[in-house]
């Protein structure tokens, strides 16, 4: 049980997921300041001419310590997290940095990449925690390559949760602890 203003305890892989301006990116600093070496790994690329993200980028770059080491990872996550001293807690900002750079692959490529990440991440020594942003909250994407980003980040996601010792969802700035609440569809 976790009691209010405290930092739980991470071991192996922690998810953090949520809505859009939700808190999960917050939480998940909190739940690493803890630790003296920390790696962040940005997943999303910078957008020329998208003033509103690089804003947000920015807000994230300012909430960031300035002892952390940060690892702007592109369409290769992998490497990012095999780079990453074993020493280190790490941080993935987000998931769906990682699928957004992947939408054109092919079905049988974009499982291949998946399937890497996820022995990558099984065989990493370090605690990790990844930010995962929920999609399909209702909203029904108007293309086919929002409903490929949605169904592929959801099934991500999904491949993720058994492998993690915590797990959280993170919404109107409130973190709820899913292993202690929540029950795993059969």
């Amino acid at each position: 049980m976790v009691v209010a203003n405290t930092i739980p305890i991470l071991i192996g892989l922690t998810l953090v997921s949520g809505p859009s301006r939700g808190g999960k990116s917050r939480w998940a600093e909190h739940l690493v300041k803890q630790f003296k070496s920390v790696t962040y790994i940005a997943t999303s690329p910078r957008r020329a001419g998208d003033l509103n993200w690089e804003q947000r980028l920015e807000k994230h770059r300012n909430r960031r310590p300035k002892h952390w080491s940060v690892i702007e990872s592109g369409p290769d996550l992998k490497k990012a997290i095999i780079q990453v001293p074993r020493s280190d807690v790490v941080l993935i900002e987000a998931l769906g940095g990682f699928v957004a750079w992947h939408l054109d692959q092919p079905s049988s490529n974009w499982r291949a990449l998946k399937n890497d990440l996820l022995q990558t991440i099984k065989q990493h020594d370090a605690s990790i925690v990844i930010v995962i942003e929920e999609t399909g909250w209702g909203v029904v994407p108007s293309t086919s390559n929002g409903g490929l980003f949605r169904d592929r980040l959801g099934k991500l996601s999904q491949e993720l949760e058994p492998l993690a010792s915590n797990s959280w969802v993170v919404i109107q700035g409130r973190a709820l602890n899913l292993k202690q609440l929540g029950i795993a569809v059969p």
